[in-house]
């Protein structure tokens, strides 16, 4: 490819990129998170444990955390915006084979193979709006893809829960993949091609050189440690709760449940504000403080009076969100010292990947606490892996800020 002038703010390009963006962060979230409030559906419907029916989430988050390591790579050579692209295509196709599949077996393995897509938009996605528009104007394209990425995480479960309640799960999910199917066409549409692209193949010994600078660091194991804990945390409270709810003494309806997810709107404002506050006071002193209302909130989902049960859930979403917003971009200002100055997107990369990990490996021994210990036995699990953040968030609190920090970096996307 050429290297052609940068994409201003203003231009019609720009905001055809920013929209795209938005339809890619918005598909991405709402496919890969959509058969979350399903899960008891799906364990009444094949006769499983909690801990079965979640691997309809964690059979999707394992293989992305994983393909996030090899994505950029295959970026490289191919291009950004043709694998966002292909990603988003095969990811919608994907999951309306799901809804028609026969067998858990079936929806399992296309689960797992969605997952691997959908590797291909996170792990690229910042690359391609980096090399595209004008440095200035990053950020604000990136925050349409994050805003994008909330929304979409939150509307593809609230949709799939109402049309669940109305229809079936399996409508549920034709709905999901038809829309991403729509934004997949959007996005091919509205991206501009790529015009300051140029193919490149990465050495693998400066590579590992890179990643075994990042380890060594006394801070970033530490961070990519905290993402794996607090999304565990999160994965299981929002993956189990619908079990409960809709048990007695509760028994609310399916598209109750889903408004649940309503909460996700909170975590946007609380991403926003604690990364505020953090760049005012700093992330060592304030990084524990949204940690504590996670751990306040899994507290408060333990009671019995629903309105409490809420509150909790809605107090452990404004401390994973701030905890997430203040960690990952943390760990994009110390990489660019910490690694050298082209590590910043492999720093990313393995803060997704433990992000993810903690998704699938956590959320799923969640619902063995489940399975064998009720609620209770949740809390207690998520209390314990609470805890454990907030103790290296401590440790965190001694380690010596590096001797030159580059500016805020864009946080990375929420859930």
């Amino acid at each position: 490819m050429g290297s052609d002038a940068p994409i201003a703010l203003g231009t019609p390009a720009y905001r055809r990129l920013t929209l795209a963006m938005l339809f890619a962060g918005f598909s991405t979230f709402s496919l890969l998170y959509s058969v979350q409030p399903l899960l008891p559906l799906f364990a009444a419907q094949y006769r499983l444990t909690a801990e079965a029916a979640s691997l309809a989430v964690s059979l999707a988050t394992g293989p992305l955390a994983i393909g996030i390591l090899f994505a950029g790579f295959v970026s490289d050579r191919v291009g950004r915006r043709p694998l966002m692209i292909a990603a988003m295509f095969a990811a919608g196709a994907l999951t309306l084979a799901a809804a028609v599949v026969p067998g858990w077996s079936g929806l399992l393995v296309l689960r797992f193979l969605t997952g691997v897509a959908l590797a291909g938009v996170p792990a690229v996605a910042m690359a391609y709006v980096a090399e595209e528009v004008d440095s200035g104007s990053v950020g604000a394209a990136m925050g349409l893809y994050i805003a994008g990425s909330a929304l979409g995480g939150m509307a593809g479960r609230l949709v799939v829960s109402v049309v669940a309640d109305l229809e079936g799960w399996r409508w549920a999910l034709a709905a999901v993949g038809v829309a991403g199917l729509a934004m997949a066409e959007a996005f091919r549409r509205l991206a501009p091609l790529s015009r300051n692209f140029t193919p490149s193949v990465g050495r693998p010994g400066a590579l590992l050189r890179s990643a075994g600078a990042l380890f060594t660091d006394r801070a970033m194991p530490l961070l990519y440690l905290e993402a794996f804990l607090l999304m565990g945390v999160f994965v299981t409270i929002y993956n189990y709760a619908g079990f409960r709810l809709m048990s007695p003494p509760y028994g609310l309806s399916q598209a109750a449940v889903g408004g649940v997810f309503l909460l996700y709107v909170l975590g946007s404002v609380s991403s926003a504000k604690f990364g505020t506050l953090a760049g005012r006071l700093g992330r060592r002193k304030v990084f524990w403080i949204p940690v504590v209302l996670l751990i306040a909130g899994v507290a408060l989902t333990a009671m019995t009076p629903l309105v409490l049960v809420i509150a909790g859930i809605a107090v452990v979403t404004i401390g994973f969100f701030g905890a997430h917003s203040i960690a990952s971009a943390w760990v994009g200002r110390r990489a660019q010292v910490a690694g050298g100055g082209g590590s910043r997107g492999q720093a990313a990369a393995f803060y997704l990947f433990f992000y993810y990990t903690g998704s699938s490996v956590l959320g799923s021994a969640g619902g063995f606490a489940w399975t064998h210990a009720g609620w209770p036995g949740v809390t207690a699990f998520c209390l314990l892996l609470g805890v454990a953040a907030l103790v290296i968030g401590l440790v965190l609190r001694t380690v010596p800020p590096l001797m030159v920090e580059p500016p805020m970096p864009q946080r990375m996307p929420d859930p």
